[in-house]
């Protein structure tokens, strides 16, 4: 796609620069989860609420509450319960996730001459790897954040699935059109509180399509297309584009077929990406579900 270069006027790119600096560096303190409360109170223009709240100042109970929730610290969130994750890692992580959700749901959000650079900066802070020059667009999910290895020059667009429950390796160059999924752990067809992480990659220079679905443990190579709306339940070889659910390879991108495989339907390779089940600490189980899983006739 060709594309026109713009910008914002001067006098407001300084500024987006002096804020994103300001972001940075706040994150880069030793009191993340104050960083973030603090910033969220900004971005909703909340700050003389919050410093009331902070101050131990009488506040209605709604607008206490509204206010508290501005730190991390102070709310919960789903992936808390994951007992395969280091509870450290998790919420340290939760700090900047926590931020990136209430960004979205900002104003400031809407004007991406901002958005791209302060989601870089998160980025920066979030991710186990993060390259440069990221276009990281709205509605973005990210299920734990700090197990993503993301390249150069990748493109995520709106309300995208980032699951990396598992660890989700994404090469350089990579784009990611609107609705798509890239999962990183399944459930057992029986019992679906017995989950199983997996390993997925996404290689140099991949594409997928609107709303296509790439399957905890799936590799897609190099160069490769996923087509709109397809499932990928195995691994794309380089060159190859894929389309339909469950995909099959339809046809090598004209130029590249002498250095690749053969049509067909993917080898699934997922066992080969499977990580090790490990829980880092005791915990307190509970079954969300609560229900028989013994057949008729057993139990």
């Amino acid at each position: 796609m060709t594309k026109r270069q713009v910008d914002v006027p001067p006098a407001v790119r300084a500024s987006i620069d002096e804020t994103i600096e300001h972001v940075d560096r706040r994150l880069s303190g030793d009191d993340t989860p104050a960083a973030v409360g603090e910033l969220l109170a900004d971005l909703f223009g909340d700050r003389e609420a919050y410093d009331r709240y902070r101050a131990g100042e009488s506040l209605s109970p709604l607008t206490r509450m509204r206010v508290r929730s501005y730190d991390p610290r102070n709310a919960l969130i789903e992936t808390e319960h994951w007992a395969e994750q280091e509870l450290s890692d998790l919420r340290e992580a939760k700090c900047i996730r926590y931020l990136w959700n209430g960004f979205d749901l900002s104003p400031l959000s809407n004007n991406i001459a901002f958005a791209l650079p302060f989601r870089q900066t998160l980025a920066n802070h979030l991710f186990a790897e993060a390259g440069e020059n990221l276009r990281l667009f709205g509605g973005i999910k990210i299920q734990c954040g700090h197990n993503i290895e993301m390249g150069d020059d990748v493109v995520v667009h709106n309300d995208v699935l980032l699951d990396d429950r598992g660890k989700l390796s994404i090469g350089d160059r990579v784009s990611i059109a609107d609705r798509s999924h890239v999962h990183t752990h399944a459930h057992d067809t029986v019992d679906q509180t017995d989950v199983t992480n997996y390993e997925t990659i996404l290689e140099d220079d991949v594409r997928l399509g609107y709303g296509s679905m790439i399957s905890a443990g799936c590799r897609v190579g190099e160069n490769a297309m996923v087509g709109s709306g397809a499932t990928t339940l195995g691994d794309v070889p380089a060159h190859h584009i894929a389309a339909g659910s469950p995909a099959k390879s339809v046809r090598v991108k004209p130029g590249w077929e002498p250095v690749a495989d053969d049509l067909g339907p993917l080898t699934d390779n997922r066992e080969q990406r499977r990580l090790p089940q490990e829980f880092p600490e005791p915990f307190e189980e509970f079954d969300e579900f609560d229900r028989s899983l013994s057949p008729p006739g057993e139990g």
